[in-house]
């Protein structure tokens, strides 16, 4: 459990507490509504920290189709030849960019035509 999650709890507890004390004390109090409705208040926040906190990250699948045959290519640096290991490229608004190890130049991966 991270810092997040257990200061929202501790959030949570707090707020169902006081929401269950003003809901008792509503039958004495000179104006019940307004407790009924600031104990309401309180539940609801309490729920809503909880579906947030809580909740599942929404996971987006992404099918690719090719027409023909995929074949790999070992990726080399334009500057100096140099192989390009997989985990040295990365994404920038949405375009592929590989950094060599070796001499340090960053170029965009881009598809070659096959014809």
């Amino acid at each position: 459990m991270n810092l997040k999650t257990a200061a929202a709890l501790i959030l949570v507890a707090i707020l169902f507490f006081f929401g269950v004390i003003f809901a008792w004390s509503a039958p004495v109090a000179d104006n019940p509504a307004e407790r009924l409705i600031i104990s309401a208040l309180m539940f609801a926040v309490g729920f809503g920290i909880v579906y947030f906190t809580f909740r599942k990250p929404t996971t987006i699948l992404q099918q690719l189709e090719v027409s023909g045959q995929m074949k790999a290519v070992a990726l080399k640096c334009p500057n100096c030849s140099a192989s390009i290991d997989v985990k040295n490229i990365k994404m920038v608004s949405g375009v592929p960019y590989a950094t060599c190890l070796y001499c340090g130049h960053v170029f965009e991966v881009a598809e070659e035509p096959k014809w």
